[in-house]
């Protein structure tokens, strides 16, 4: 076909203007205008912007949260964003911008640590070898000043905003709404093997599952009974944003007591769970001898309240090829585990994806009622299974295949035999690790990717948006649909795809 007669189809004009005037609004949205801040604060704006330009060069930004223009000592997330049109109290603007500033001191924390030896002389160059504590200092003032403000917190309210992790220019050229038919019949034909999978295990169909040893991993740390993290989490103290406060310690007796069985299928050492390493090239691997998830907390809301979020993220060296041509292959794996706990402390929902993006499912207890789908041809909620409340003396138990790292069973458990031990660390420390011959690097890149984990099928599934599909991703980049828009961290999330019953 000639390129230069070729008819475009009905809706590329409108779908470029859409592309081009979301540029335009991110653009406006940066450079609008914001009212000054007091003389005695310019110091603090020029080190802060010295500080942004050095960490930039150096190839060192932290992804997980979100940059503010003008806002410097400020972050945010999907969770916090959710707030920035709510009718807030004094006290409650205090809280938004005192969690919006421990994302910051976490990002800043973890590019200070990274910032390799000749950045950090260029920074002395420019700000007098002023480090964590300077900004820690300078992050008070500025946002004393900022609180102090109706303008600026208007402005503050207006660009307090997470870019969803999809790149719309990728679905315009990728002619997006032909090119989703397909791909929805082959995620429909991923999601029907996925049942056929959990159902085989429940019918107890040993001759579905792999003829593979099956290795058994459970938490090392001390665990305290389900009952006493449910005193935790109803004892907690709340911020104005109705957000729980917990002790380092109690964030991991939570993480203790509700971790998951692992029950891995294994067929070498790709299928073991490990600690990621950084070569002196800033290469990935994982050293299977130290099984270990990462945990985390998180946050959702539902119906006004703030509900707490458990994460778990395990590591595997790699998804090995199965053929000459595997799409899916690649360096490292893995498993992301989420539990959502009603305020009483028992778990709501689950959830699980890898740390690509990829395989989201959905596992809900009887106190989770499944929504409606909206539109019935985006992904929405895929629910493999419905799980039995969950008895106290019980944990789950994750069942994953060998080689693909699907998760194929999910159960209650309350023992396991021949179980192997693994620890549960912050996950914030794979935001600076150790390097062979000193200093410290992420494990991501600044654009939120771990560099070196890229598949072959990010050639084929450009068209639906997703940057580098399949590449393991840092928290808060994970977009989890190819059809719509859907974030694993969306603030919504939950509340929209299930009724909970919260008693």
């Amino acid at each position: 076909m000639n390129h230069a007669t070729a008819r475009l189809p009905w809706w590329a004009p409108a779908a470029a203007a859409a592309l081009l005037g979301a540029g335009c609004a991110t653009f406006d949205v940066a450079r609008r205008d914001i009212a000054p801040r007091p003389e005695h604060d310019r110091p603090c704006e020029t080190w802060f912007a010295a500080l942004d330009a050095v960490v930039d060069a150096a190839g060192v930004r932290d992804a997980e949260a979100t940059r503010l223009p003008g806002f410097p000592q400020l972050r945010v997330d999907r969770f916090l964003a959710s707030f920035r049109e709510a009718a807030l109290s004094e006290a409650g603007l205090a809280a938004w911008l005192a969690r919006m500033r421990e994302l910051d001191r976490a990002a800043r924390a973890a590019e200070f640590a990274n910032l390799p030896g000749a950045a950090g002389a260029s920074l002395q160059g420019v700000a007098d070898g002023m480090g964590p504590d300077h900004a820690d200092a300078c992050g008070r003032q500025l946002a004393a000043s900022d609180l102090a403000s109706p303008q600026r917190i208007a402005a503050l309210r207006e660009i307090a905003q997470v870019p969803d992790d999809y790149a719309t220019w990728q679905r315009v050229l990728g002619l997006y709404p032909l090119a989703r038919l397909p791909f929805s019949a082959g995620i429909r034909s991923a999601q029907d093997e996925a049942l056929a999978a959990f159902r085989a295990a429940r019918a107890g169909d040993s001759a579905a599952l792999q003829p593979l040893p099956v290795q058994s991993y459970v938490p090392a740390q001390p665990t305290i009974a389900r009952d006493a993290a449910a005193a935790i989490l109803r004892g907690a103290s709340r911020d104005a944003l109705g957000v729980p406060r917990f002790s380092a310690d109690e964030r991991a007796r939570l993480l203790s007591a509700h971790a998951p069985v692992l029950e891995i299928e294994t067929a070498g050492d790709h299928d073991r769970p490990g600690h990621p390493l950084l070569d002196a090239q800033g290469r990935p691997s994982v050293d299977t001898s130290r099984p270990v998830l990462f945990g985390r907390l998180a946050w959702t809301r539902y119906a006004d309240q703030t509900l707490v979020q458990l994460v778990y993220t395990g590591w595997f060296p790699e998804r090995p090829k199965q053929g000459p041509v595997d799409l899916l292959a690649g360096a490292l794996d893995g498993i992301v585990w989420r539990t959502t706990l009603a305020p009483d402390g028992e778990p709501l929902v689950y959830d699980a994806i890898h740390p690509c993006g990829c395989f989201h499912m959905f596992l809900p207890t009887p106190r989770a009622e499944p929504r409606a789908a909206p539109d019935p041809d985006d992904e929405w909620a895929f629910v493999p299974a419905t799980l039995a409340a969950v008895p106290t003396d019980a944990r789950i138990r994750i069942r994953i295949a060998a080689r693909t790292h699907y998760v194929v069973d999910v159960a209650a458990v309350s023992g396991t035999a021949s179980a192997a031990h693994y620890a549960i660390v912050e996950e914030d420390a794979l935001r600076a690790l150790p390097l062979p011959g000193g200093g410290a690097r992420s494990l991501y890149g600044p654009d939120g990717l771990v560099p070196g984990s890229g598949r072959l099928e990010r050639f084929l599934f450009w068209p639906m948006g997703v940057p580098s599909a399949g590449a393991m991703r840092q928290w808060g980049r994970h977009a989890t649909a190819f059809l719509g828009r859907r974030h694993f961290d969306d603030a919504d999330l939950i509340e929209r795809r299930f009724r909970l019953d919260l008693r």
